[in-house]
């Protein structure tokens, strides 16, 4: 590879990845400014969760569009449209003045949020198989804007109110925009397709792969590590205000903490899925995920135990540190699953990796969408703080069970001799322990067989 080539693969992807984090802050910005819109406007909590989780609905609707164009025109042009009709939007969010119109800005927003599908397609075009884990994982960690809207945001609204904030994340995308067409070159796939001027493939050919029950089960996985991520990026802030009474400014910061190794973690969880494979990676999310969602869904409790010298009265409760440990411990386990679930993609679908990881951004963008809103459904219904966790528990708990399930599925297809009744040790025991027995004249056949096998083993040994 020349050395202009390199070059370009490098300003390619890192310009990729701050583009992403600038679209990332812009997208989750409701995740600050949707706490004072709410108690401006005297908003519920299932209110405050559909604002919330409007920007991320738009964003992951057009993710299949957006990654089907990328496919079609190349990732740099479709790449700073989207930037600039994303700041537009957030411009005219300054302009809102009812629930309403609130809801209406955030469509425009979360426009934003389609940035994904176009980075993770330009991005891939750049790299061979063998390290696209890594740098798709480095792409990823973009995510890291819903940190950098955490640290800012609060500081900003707190001195200039939050319209401020828009305005200077709208300002940001603009930059971001012009810095990316000047500092980037069409992929390489692209250039190719121009000089033997073949026309993009249509639409139909592209959405082929999406019959497949495989990218629907990705796309589950992307529901919990992407879309669990996002939503607990915007509740946090809210959760840390109401269960533990702390300002806006230090729920933010606490807030960040989940989102940083949430988001950089991911580089991580792309270079493992190289090396090891994106299999061994989403069983350690998963694991990981489920008993981590298990000891935060624990709620505040208050025992009462009849003692010897009357009623012994006491409360267990997760404080806000061991919290945060625990958020930090489970944003680690989905960056490892956001990174490898996107290991598969250019794997096993090479030369549609838009349309299927538009689909796979798609599904998971849409839990960032539902889930603030079930979160806040949850807590006016059922009134406990911690039912978003049980919630989170459930659905890993589920993908983990059926990604194993695939998984031996395919083992047993690709290996027939494994559905078929298995040699067990045990069985040897029992015959030298057992005596052979006639059963009217005939050898006891389950006898025999196990004799057979031990002698088979032994040979093979």
């Amino acid at each position: 590879m020349h050395d202009d080539q390199v070059a370009g693969r490098g300003r390619a992807l890192w310009m990729s990845t701050i583009a992403f984090t600038v679209c990332f802050a812009v997208w989750t910005i409701f995740s600050i400014i949707g706490v004072q819109i709410k108690k401006d406007l005297g908003l519920n909590d299932t209110q405050f969760g559909l604002l919330v989780g409007t920007p991320i609905l738009t964003g992951s609707l057009i993710r299949l569009l957006l990654g089907i164009w990328t496919d079609q025109y190349g990732g740099r042009i479709v790449y700073v449209g989207v930037m600039l009709s994303a700041a537009l939007a957030t411009w005219l969010l300054t302009f809102a003045y009812s629930y309403e119109t609130f809801l209406l800005a955030a469509l425009g927003v979360g426009i934003a949020g389609g940035a994904f599908a176009v980075g993770i397609a330009y991005v891939s075009r750049w790299y061979p198989k063998e390290k696209q884990g890594t740098a798709l994982g480095i792409f990823g960690a973009g995510n890291v804007g819903a940190a950098v809207t955490k640290f800012l945001a609060p500081v900003i609204m707190v001195a200039f109110g939050w319209k401020m904030v828009a305005q200077l994340w709208a300002l940001g995308l603009v930059v971001m925009a012009v810095i990316f067409w000047f500092g980037t070159k069409d992929d390489p796939e692209l250039l190719k397709r121009r000089k033997a001027g073949l026309r993009p493939e249509p639409l139909s050919a592209m959405i082929k792969p999406l019959k497949n029950l495989q990218v629907w089960r990705f796309s589950l996985y992307y529901f919990f590590v992407f879309g669990g991520f996002v939503a607990l990026a915007l509740w946090l802030p809210r959760y840390y205000v109401g269960v533990y009474g702390l300002d806006i400014v230090s729920a933010g910061l606490l807030g960040a903490a989940y989102s940083i190794p949430g988001s950089l973690f991911r580089i991580l969880g792309g270079t493992l899925s190289d090396k090891h494979g994106a299999r061994h990676v989403m069983y350690w999310t998963f694991i990981g995920s489920v008993v981590s969602t298990f000891l935060l869904s624990y709620p505040a409790t208050t025992y009462i135990v009849n003692g010897i010298r009357g009623p012994i009265e006491f409360s267990i409760a997760i404080g806000f540190i061991p919290f945060t440990i625990l958020t930090f411990i489970l944003g680690f386990f989905m960056s490892l699953g956001k990174a490898a679930v996107y290991k598969h993609i250019p794997v096993y679908y090479p030369g549609r990796v838009g349309s299927v990881g538009g689909v796979v951004g798609l599904i998971g963008g849409l839990g960032g969408f539902i889930l603030p809103i079930v979160f806040g459904m949850m807590n006016d219904l059922i009134g406990v703080w911690t039912s978003c966790f049980m919630l989170l528990f459930v659905i890993s708990s589920g993908s983990l069970l059926w990604m194993h399930a695939a998984i031996r599925r395919m083992e047993k297809q690709r290996m027939p001799e494994l559905a078929g009744p298995q040699y067990l040790p045990e069985s040897d025991i029992l015959g030298r322990i057992l005596p052979t027995r006639d059963i009217g004249g005939k050898t006891d056949s389950r006898h025999v067989a196990s004799e057979e096998k031990s002698r088979a083993k032994a040979a093979a040994e």
